[in-house]
């Protein structure tokens, strides 16, 4: 038996070694290994069919590497990030709302999240006012029947971005930073809803 042949075998066995595999990474480097092993067999081998596979397999096994790897980097770097929303402005659209204007009713169907720019607004049946710069309804895209479950309303004019849902799941599988944003934003209010009940229900025990 040839020495290239050896190669060969490396590389088959490399080969097997990738539908082992259950992460994309290592996967991809056990693919790379195997194409440069098949490589170099196929032209010292003149195996030319084989050569030719895998001159094409090794950049492509490559580029998706590299771009898993990048991923990884974006989503580590997403989940110690600031909540700051500025830039997904530009994917949002400017409201003006009157004073006394309600945005949504408790039990309407929710198909968008607003962030306030200007003037305030109130969750009628809780009493939360929310202040500039905040998210609000974005907990009606995780409710089973997505409907709303407190009426927003206007109690000083002002201006506010909305954005729709169908575009928050869009962003949502297509940029970590925004999906770790909107799973902390979503989280902290039902911890915040769910110390507020907490509150209400010791006072209520007190009396």
């Amino acid at each position: 038996m040839r020495w290239p042949e050896y190669l060969g075998y490396v590389a088959a066995l490399c080969t097997i070694g990738t539908y082992s595999m259950k992460t994309m990474i290592p996967l991809r480097i056990a693919g790379i290994t195997a194409n440069c092993f098949f490589i170099v067999y196929g032209y010292f081998g003149a195996v030319y069919p084989s050569l030719f596979l895998h001159l094409i397999l090794l950049p492509l096994n490559a580029t998706r590497l590299y771009q898993m790897t990048q991923l990884v980097e974006k989503v580590r770097a997403a989940a110690h990030s600031d909540l700051s929303l500025d830039w997904l402005k530009p994917f949002m659209t400017r409201r003006a709302c009157a004073k006394d204007e309600v945005l949504f009713h408790k039990g309407d169907t929710a198909s968008e999240m607003y962030y306030s720019l200007t003037g305030r607004y109130r969750l009628r049946e809780s009493g939360v006012e929310i202040g500039h710069g905040e998210v609000v309804g974005e907990l009606g895209l995780l409710a089973p029947d997505q409907h709303r479950t407190q009426t927003l309303e206007c109690i000083e004019a002002g201006d506010v971005l909305s954005i729709t849902y169908q575009q928050v799941q869009q962003l949502y599988f297509q940029n970590p930073k925004f999906g770790f944003y909107f799973l902390r934003l979503t989280t902290g209010r039902l911890f915040e809803n769910l110390s507020r009940l907490e509150q209400e229900v010791a006072q209520l025990r007190a009396k």
